[in-house]
């Protein structure tokens, strides 16, 4: 934004201001371009790593087996400790140990989430995925371009998700399922408007002054953000669009 504003004060000044700022700020842009394409190729890498783990799991019976074991309960809390692990201590961590955990975090998600394979048909998966990259695709990119600050949005957002977390806890108890269709209906909403903020929270996160390790791990985090956003998106839609096995 530096080089915004000396464009702005040298306007009075001659056109030598102009010669001297231009290089910057498309410099920025390119940067900023190639740090957001980072992000998004974390993201589809991800997500690719979790679809091929989760089908690969069930066509070989590996989920089959672990399903109603101790193990599956362990591959189901580990993400979240990779979550918070990623979430707290990455300044501490080398580039290389962050991407791998990212991996790593991704592979178990496929894993744990692998029984959809088996609940609905994989035609219903395909068509919800393609509606949900569609929705993800036009939400992050209004993110991008929107000159509206989101902040306030995503505070509302944010507790949207906190009342669906607590929400889903209770009905693991209750299991009703017009409770369970009234979660993902707000789920939808708040996921949908989570990519936007998260989006435009990424971007600015970008300083064209950051060395290549600091702007790796911002690139991290930030697709971790988007990985989110995406998969519980995925998810809701699922219980509206995914037709179930005979």
């Amino acid at each position: 934004m530096s080089y915004n504003q000396s464009g702005g004060q040298g306007g009075g000044q001659g056109s030598r201001w102009t010669s001297r700022t231009a290089v910057p700020q498309v410099d920025i842009d390119v940067g900023l371009r190639q740090y957001m394409l980072r992000v998004y190729n974390y993201m589809a890498g991800g997500l690719a790593l979790t679809g091929i783990v989760a089908y690969a799991a069930v066509s070989t019976g590996l989920y089959q087996a672990i399903a109603h074991t101790i193990l599956f309960w362990v591959i189901l809390i580990a993400p979240l400790g990779l979550v918070l692990l990623l979430s707290f201590r990455i300044n501490q961590m080398s580039l290389g140990a962050a991407q791998a955990t990212y991996w790593v975090y991704a592979g178990l998600v496929g894993l744990s989430i692998a029984g959809i394979f088996l609940i609905y048909t994989n035609a219903s998966i395909a068509t919800t995925f393609f509606v949900c990259a569609a929705m993800f695709a036009g939400m992050s990119l209004w993110g991008y371009t929107t000159k509206r600050d989101l902040t306030r949005m995503g505070s509302f957002l944010f507790m949207g998700l906190v009342g669906i977390v607590i929400a889903s806890l209770v009905n693991m108890f209750l299991h009703s399922q017009q409770m369970q269709w009234i979660i993902s209906i707000v789920g939808v909403i708040v996921f949908t408007g989570l990519t936007a903020w998260d989006t435009q929270q990424i971007k600015e996160m970008y300083w064209a002054g950051d060395g290549s390790v600091v702007a790796g791990k911002k690139s991290v985090m930030g697709a971790l953000r988007l990985y989110l956003d995406f998969l519980n998106l995925f998810l809701m839609l699922l219980q509206f669009m995914g037709v179930r096995r005979d």
